[in-house]
């Protein structure tokens, strides 16, 4: 005899219809919006880089007993407000956030501060985020992960190809990237509700310019509220980054079980000839970057 053993939560989806289930997830929503004047907005922002660890680093985080999820739980790391759905406004947002007697409860059980926040890799590449997070939360906390360059364009790559979105290989959409995104970022900035896939997509090598994606953030927020991270030293010691990351938040320390690699993808090596001219392309960015952060990244491209 053969049994089949079925999860209560496949077994729920078997016995809910679609409909229903459409409707409490609405209804949950509409609280969320009905509730906003009582949700205070988050007090910090993961906001890059793209394939750089920002859902490892996130994912630590909400382990911590003093940090919440998103609402509704089904929300992964991001609202993706201040770059995608700008036009909803800020009630929509805060929706999206605990209430203030869910942070007070929390404190009172765990004995410290509640930290709230979000993760949204395109917001440090978004041409208008930065004003728009500065108009709205001036003092909120700004963590970045930063990645060798060449090595975040390939995982970018490999993303969208894993995803069914990029049909060409590597050198071939570096080749594409500009005739892709042309006039992309100058149009989010003329039409600020609006959003682009190909500028989120296909910008491979443009995000690893990461210094001009920068300047509006440090422009406009004290490099005492920015926490750089470079991403390499996430991966080599996840533990020590973890704890660096909690004590800029005001957080007591935390230690976890295991520190759990999220969203990897393994794949062939870069090819030589790819790989040096990435290299090449990038090392007066990095250069500039490591000047202008003061920050010593341990990346291939190093000036002699």
């Amino acid at each position: 005899m053969r049994f089949v053993v079925v999860s209560i939560r496949d077994r729920v989806k078997q016995l809910v219809p679609t409909q229903v289930t459409t409707r409490v997830k609405e209804s949950l929503v509409d609280y969320g919006v009905r509730t906003s004047d009582r949700r205070p907005l988050p007090d910090f922002l993961i906001i890059g880089t793209k394939r750089g660890g920002t859902t490892s680093l996130w994912n630590y985080l909400i382990q911590h007993p003093l940090v919440p999820r998103l609402f509704p739980a089904w929300n992964t790391k991001s609202a993706h407000y201040f770059e995608e759905h700008w036009g909803r406004g800020e009630s929509w947002y805060r929706s999206h956030f605990p209430t203030e007697r869910q942070r007070e409860a929390l404190s009172k059980r765990h004995g410290g501060p509640a930290r709230v926040g979000e993760a949204a890799p395109l917001y440090m590449f978004h041409p208008l985020a930065a004003q728009r997070v500065a108009a709205l939360m001036p003092t909120v906390k700004l963590i970045v992960l930063l990645r060798d360059p060449v090595e975040r364009a390939y995982s970018h790559w490999k993303e969208r190809r894993t995803h069914g979105i990029e049909p060409l290989d590597f050198a071939a959409a570096l080749a594409a990237e500009p005739e892709r995104t042309a006039g992309e970022r100058e149009r989010l900035i003329a039409e600020p509700e609006s959003f682009s896939e190909p500028y989120d997509w296909y910008t491979y090598r443009a995000r690893g310019r990461y210094l001009e994606h920068l300047e509006p953030w440090l422009e406009r927020f004290d490099r005492q509220q920015i926490l750089f991270l470079p991403s390499e030293d996430l991966y080599r010691d996840s533990r020590a980054t973890y704890g660096r990351t909690l004590d800029f938040l005001g957080l007591p320390a935390y230690d976890l079980p295991n520190f759990k690699v999220y969203n990897d993808r393994r794949s062939a090596p870069l090819e030589p000839t790819v790989r040096a001219e990435l290299t090449d392309y990038y090392r007066p960015y990095n250069d500039a970057l490591r000047q202008r952060l003061g920050l010593d990244l341990d990346w291939a491209d190093r000036s002699a």
